[in-house]
């Protein structure tokens, strides 16, 4: 269910340093109920406070540390405050729907990029390219991949709150324990299901190597990408049915050397829930995830994970915002709000506050900064890795199109089927291929 807090305070006219530290460092705000975060509605009075209206998904963590962040926001512009509204990702876009529908979408919205390019033609986000034209929203410190990434038709309509990588995660005491080397950035597909064989006949198959990706959407455009393809190519498919059928072969393969586990245990994983994910539940020594995800995953087994990237080429990935802050472009007080999205995403009281919960910090100087400080292993991991693959990024794509959910599900459905036998592979892919177009196309 979603959590409103209050508004967070006004600061008063001179915040000093006391209030600013205690603005970036203060007590998390109580939850107020479960009412709803009152549309675009701030609220101006007559002596020029503004209450800008804040919605995000993710954990109590989560919030806590954009509070912060926003309370810093306030102590420096005391004539600003937050009404702010979280909850979990279940439901979350159902009740952007509901809030799109009647017009009372809040000011600043949490959005992934599932839905970017839906809700930018749909007139629900502003688009921010003016601010970024003049700097007064200044993106010049991002990758200019992760800038291209929030563009949809040539609008700036989405602007990374942190950025992430496409991970291997894998259970480094479990290798250690049956002396297998661990998987490795820059191993190609083949290598990588070889490198799995390999740990499922060192556990004498009580471990699979790996879990089955087949139908995972980020595995998927990666391999394709690694072949000079994409997911999308616009408003359709960038690949037919023959490279479909590539891409389930490689893994019915994999399954045949039981590289790979049960459909029953792939089915389990499927639902991307972090605790039934199979290197923690001690199924495989090898999931796929967002390098972001690992402090999450390692809550759940007491073995070391670690992190390697997806397999294929480094190139293959691209600069990638594991969310977006996008402005309602309905907002009444849209130069307030980009002003908000600037100093979430330049100022250096802003990165410490929000951490690396959501990813490595946007910002390039203040990601170098962030890290010093972080003590976290799983998030010095994450960005470990990150500054790994910086230099060897590719080009960003366009976000995906409308109907990516579906496409998506779809994905899953398929690979499913083939893994368990209930379909054949080419009607499976043939099949894939018309409804996943269908649904482009509405």
């Amino acid at each position: 269910m979603p959590t409103a807090s209050p508004p967070l305070p006004h600061a008063g006219a001179d915040p000093g340093r006391r209030r600013l530290l205690g603005a970036l460092f203060g007590a998390p705000l109580a939850a107020a109920g479960l009412a709803g975060c009152g549309g675009t509605e701030e609220t101006p009075v007559d002596d020029g406070l503004i209450e800008l209206s804040v919605f995000w998904y993710g954990s109590a963590k989560r919030a806590e540390l954009t509070e912060k962040a926003l309370r810093l926001y306030s102590a420096r512009n005391p004539r600003v405050s937050f009404r702010v509204t979280w909850q979990g990702l279940d439901g979350y876009y159902d009740r952007l729907a509901t809030q799109a529908a009647g017009g009372n979408v809040p000011d600043l919205i949490q959005v992934d990029d599932t839905v970017l390019t839906e809700y930018a033609r749909r007139d629900i986000l502003l688009d921010l390219g003016g601010y970024a034209a003049d700097n007064r929203l200044d993106l010049r410190g991002l990758p200019p991949g992760l800038v291209r990434y929030g563009e949809v038709d040539g609008r700036t309509v989405g602007v990374a709150a942190a950025q992430t990588s496409a991970a291997v995660v894998y259970n480094r005491a479990l290798l250690r324990r049956l002396k297998v080397p661990e998987p490795r950035t820059g191993m190609s597909w083949q290598e990588y299901v070889d490198w799995a064989e390999r740990v499922t006949r060192a556990a004498d198959g009580r471990v699979a190597g790996t879990m089955d990706p087949s139908g995972d959407h980020r595995a998927l455009w990666l391999w394709l990408r690694s072949r000079g393809g994409e997911l999308y190519q616009g408003r359709q498919l960038g690949f037919n049915a023959s490279d479909l059928v590539d891409w389930f072969e490689l893994w019915q393969a994999a399954r045949t050397r039981r590289a790979t586990p049960s459909a029953a245990l792939v089915d389990q994983a499927d639902s991307g829930e972090t605790n039934r994910q199979l290197v923690v539940t001690g199924h495989t020594a090898a999931s796929f995830a967002w390098a972001h995800q690992l402090p999450e995953l390692q809550r759940y087994t007491d073995d070391e994970l670690a992190l390697a990237a997806f397999p294929g080429p480094p190139a293959a990935q691209w600069a990638r915002a594991s969310m977006y802050w996008a402005a309602f472009r309905g907002t009444r007080r849209p130069d307030v709000v980009a002003e908000v999205i600037n100093f979430l995403t330049t100022n250096m009281g802003a990165a410490l506050a929000l951490g690396q919960e959501r990813g490595v910090n946007p910002n390039l100087a203040n990601r170098r900064y962030v890290e010093e400080s972080v003590t976290n292993a799983g998030q010095q991991r994450a960005a470990t890795l990150a500054d790994a693959l910086a230099d060897a990024l590719g080009p960003a794509p366009s976000p995906p199109p409308r109907g990516h959910a579906r496409v998506r599900a779809l994905l899953v459905a398929t690979a499913e089927g083939v893994l368990s036998g209930r379909s054949g592979m080419r009607t499976a892919t043939s099949r894939f291929i018309a409804q996943a177009n269908a649904a482009l196309a509405e």
